[in-house]
Parts: structure tokens; C-alpha cells; sequence
């Protein structure tokens, strides 16, 4: 659930571990999304798989979100079984479509009940397309900042402060979702923007009838307690 104070000058989005920025191409941009260190653990997990030599190898994935001092930890995960022999651009179709389901997910179980009473944050404006980014940035652009035209953090405050928190704003697709400078255009509402060439050059994996990759019946739900201790699956 992004803050006010999360918000940090653009200057600093291309080193940030964290924090919140606004961009003129991408809109809200929540750095710890944009990072792709689950992305690095999917290609890794599938690249694993391909040099086992096993006929096929299970991928997990997962997101979740911690309670005030990390007491608990829930969220979504899912395994998919791949067949050998991706080649490398399948294996990138099949970590976009992997993060892509999995973001819907977790932003559904974000905004249903009885999460949706303690955080806003299911599908708060900057989130799936953060997730989007944090996957180009470990697959294609490392540092794409330049090209997303980051704002000041005075700018970004300015928008803040005249539209509202970004969980106020929903969006369930994987598009940015743009608010028009307040000094510029005070009676300007928030508008769906156009992703840049380079987040559309990987398509996600759909061929699922093929065999080549098999998906599970269902979702499952983890809840973890305390430090590690425990571990839930629904």
C-alpha cells in the first residue's frame, strides 16, 4: 500500500531498492514492484529446470504481503509444469504469463474481503503496471527511466495532494493510468496512458493446448506466521 511519504525525487528511480515515483510515461511507479527480483527467481527456476534434464520441471510463483512488523505473510502462489526444451524467448513468454496471472490474482485476493479492510492497496493504480516494469527491467531495459521521464519529488507530491492516493484509483488491467500536472491542468482528470515500444515486445505464453506447459487446477492461498515458523496452504 503506497504513502505519501514513499514518495522520492525521480532522479533517484533507477538506483531505488524502494519508494514511489511518478513518471510522465508510466504514471505511479511503486520501485519495490519495478525491482523484477521475483522475475530473476522465475528465470532462474526455468533455466534450472531446462539443465536438469528432466521430461518436465514444476515453476513456483508467488506474492504475498506482510502485516506491520512482518508477524504475517499472505498471498498467492502457483506452480506451473513445464516441458524441456523452451527455447529462450518461450521461456520469457512463459515468466510474463506467469507474473501476469499471478498479479491478477494477488490483486483480487488484495481486494476482497477480509483484506480489502485493512488495505486499499488491491488493485491500487501503480501496481500491475509496476510488476510489468520490474519484468522488462530484469529481461530487456535495465534501466528504462530515461525513456519514462521521472518527475521531481515536488512535482510528484503536487499530484499526490490534488488527486489523492493512488489506491483510490483501480486499475485491473496492465496500462498506465496518468495524472495530468495540477498547475498545468487543474480541472484535468486521471487518464489511461499507452505503454512504450519496448514493455510490448515479449507476448505473453497462451499456448496451453500444446502440453508444453500445464497449469494447475487451482490457485492456493499461503498464509505464513511469525518469522518463517509456520507455513499455511489453502
Amino acid at each position: 500500500m503506497s504513502e505519501r511519504k514513499d514518495i522520492i525525487d525521480g532522479r533517484e528511480a533507477a538506483f531505488a531498492r524502494g519508494g514511489l515515483v511518478y513518471t510522465e510515461v508510466l504514471g505511479w511507479i511503486d520501485l519495490g514492484h519495478a525491482r523484477g527480483d521475483d522475475i530473476r527467481t522465475v528465470m532462474r527456476s526455468i533455466r534450472q529446470g531446462e539443465s536438469s534434464g528432466n521430461k518436465y520441471y514444476d515453476v513456483t510463483y508467488s506474492q504475498g504481503m506482510s502485516s506491520p512488523y512482518g508477524l504475517i505473510r499472505a498471498g498467492k502462489v502457483i506452480t506451473w509444469r513445464i516441458k524441456h526444451g523452451r527455447p529462450d524467448w518461450e521461456q520469457k513468454s512463459i515468466a510474463l504469463a506467469m507474473m501476469m496471472t499471478m498479479a491478477r490474482t494477488f490483486e483480487a485476493f488484495q481486494d476482497s474481503f477480509p483484506v480489502n479492510r485493512v488495505t486499499d492497496s488491491g488493485y491500487s493504480g501503480e501496481d500491475l503496471v509496476s510488476d510489468l516494469l520490474g519484468f522488462y527491467r530484469v529481461v530487456s531495459v535495465q534501466n528504462p527511466f530515461p525513456m519514462l521521464k521521472p518527475v521531481s519529488k515536488q512535482e510528484a507530491l503536487k499530484r499526490w495532494d490534488h488527486y489523492g492516493k493512488t489506491g483510490s484509483f483501480k486499475v485491473k488491467d496492465f496500462t498506465p493510468l496518468l495524472f495530468p500536472a495540477p498547475d498545468k491542468f487543474p480541472h484535468a482528470r486521471p487518464q489511461k496512458g499507452m505503454l512504450p515500444p519496448f514493455i510490448l515486445t515479449i507476448v505473453p505464453y497462451n499456448d496451453f493446448l500444446s502440453g508444453n506447459v500445464i497449469l494447475p487446477q487451482r490457485d492456493k492461498t499461503f498464509v505464513v506466521v511469525g518469522a518463517g515458523n509456520g507455513r499455511m496452504r489453502l
